[in-house]
């Protein structure tokens, strides 16, 4: 993508370039219908039909999250595919924001599993467009060595976070006071807003934005489509032949999700297209991505394990009254957006004497460790009896365990990334976040809140332990780099 950065010391949205704005607020609203939805989907799908909900067990329930929130993240390779190959970044951008739409409309309207399954599979793919290309067009807004960037992608993130605070908070409370279908209403109406402003937003960014790096030939078009629908026929075949059902959907998923993780590693460093530089890059983002699935595998239980420990376990108890389960998920949100300030202004002071990547990422991913950890002395109690501040004080682990990782390889995915495909390392870096979400439907069918310190202490000791992998292997991984911090 060409692209033309803004390369002053002084841009129009807080000291950065201007079309920022644009895009943190496009993915404030898609996350603030994203986390409002997902803050109430396990528990509408395991809640029984006279409490408004599905009925299904606890176990289908978490593997199905888990296996919609690593397709979320695994359409992402679709995103920048289109992106790189079909319509630019920016145009797939707007189309991933209206499938999103649509997608939270029809689980608002529509009854029981039809709607679940309609409106997931659109969410799903349109976020993936969504969040692949926003990040694209964040890290196009910045010249080379501009040391803006973290900061910025800092930045971005607190819209990231400000969504997903506000979201839980409302669709909460209309579930609770309303019904479910009205709390995925009001996930719909926010997107409606964010593609709103989006729209008049979008002939801001800067000259090349909609430009298609790498054109596909006219000629193979066909035989794209052609794959397109043999990828569905056999969806169909699997799900009708019961090969894939939704207590084992997020194990399929988890699979899925390696094998192109693989596959477009060994695409990227295959390619003659790339110099000897770039593929010692591409190389040193493997042990990121490893790094990053530890992390998401534990970070996104919160719409799993910590979902059930919060409706089974959780002292909900505020100001007199019992909260609804959904607010729990706006605690690392608010928790992100005090944060968030404080880090971009820290990563921007300290310029070339912060901690390199392979240090932040390795403390992100030890901390996530230290979080379930952190459980344990909780464990072994029955009913709603553990302490809302403990679990506010995890949340807040999480939370500065996330800044350390999230934003910095939202940003590393854009360094690193090889001019001939400026969308698909950041794709990688989804699609570590899908195998992570995946990993955390299926670790969830482990956890029984009747015997919680085994999963507890396992979980977050292997995390631990990789973290100092990870910090062992600092120098070599900083080497292959070539200059990247």
């Amino acid at each position: 993508m060409s692209a033309a950065p803004e390369r002053s010391g002084v841009g129009g949205f807080f000291g950065h370039p201007g079309s920022l704005a644009t895009l943190f607020g496009v993915e404030m609203w898609e996350r603030f219908s994203f986390y409002g939805m997902q803050a109430i989907l396990t528990i509408y799908l395991y809640h029984s039909a006279t409490e408004g909900g599905l009925g299904l067990s606890e176990t289908t329930a978490t593997s199905i999250v888990g296996a919609y929130g690593g397709l979320v993240y695994l359409s992402t390779v679709v995103g920048a595919w289109a992106a790189d190959r079909l319509a630019g970044p920016e145009r797939v951008l707007f189309a991933g924001a209206s499938l999103v739409m649509l997608g939270h409309v029809a689980l608002a309207l529509l009854p029981g599993f039809l709607g679940v399954g309609v409106g997931l599979g659109a969410v799903a793919l349109g976020s993936g467009w969504l969040k692949a290309n926003a990040t694209v067009l964040v890290g196009s807004l910045y010249a080379e060595g501009d040391e803006r960037r973290d900061a910025g992608f800092s930045l971005f993130y607190l819209g990231v976070n400000l969504g997903a605070f506000i979201g839980p908070l409302l669709t909460g409370l209309a579930q609770v006071r309303l019904g479910f279908h009205y709390g995925f209403g009001l996930a719909a109406i926010g997107m409606a807003a964010g593609l709103t402003q989006y729209w008049f937003g979008r002939r801001r960014f800067p000259p090349g934005s909609d430009e298609v790096p790498n054109p596909l030939p006219a000629a193979r078009r066909p035989l794209l489509a052609a794959g397109v629908v043999a990828a569905a026929a056999l969806v169909v075949v699997l799900v009708l032949t019961d090969v894939v059902r939704p207590d084992n959907l997020a194990d399929v998923t988890v699979v899925l999700i390696t094998a192109v993780a693989v596959a477009y590693f060994a695409i990227i460093l295959r390619s003659g297209r790339i110099t000897a530089v770039e593929r010692r890059r591409v190389c040193s983002f493997i042990p990121m991505f490893l790094a990053s699935f530890v992390f998401f595998a534990l970070f996104q239980q919160q719409f799993t394990v910590v979902v059930i420990y919060v409706d089974q376990r959780l002292d909900r108890t505020l100001l007199g009254r019992e909260m609804p389960v959904a607010w729990v998920n706006s605690l690392n949100p608010v928790f992100i957006i005090l944060l968030a300030g404080a880090f971009a202004a820290l990563w921007t002071r300290l310029g070339p004497r912060q901690p390199s990547t392979p240090t932040k990422f390795a403390l992100g991913t030890g901390l996530m460790g230290v979080a379930f950890l952190m459980f344990l002395p909780m464990s072994g109690g029955t009913g709603n009896t553990s302490p809302l501040a403990m679990m506010a004080l995890i949340l807040l682990v999480f939370s500065v365990a996330e800044l350390m990782l999230s934003p910095v390889g939202l940003s590393l995915s854009t360094k690193l990334a090889p001019k001939a495909f400026p969308s698909r390392l950041v794709a990688l870096n989804y699609l570590s976040v899908a195998l992570g979400t995946a990993t955390a439907g299926s670790l969830a069918e482990h956890y029984d809140v009747r015997n919680e310190a085994p999963y507890f202490a396992l979980v977050g000791g292997a995390a631990v332990v990789f973290a100092l992998l990870l910090v062992a292997a600092g120098p070599f991984i900083r080497k292959l780099m070539s200059g990247v911090r």
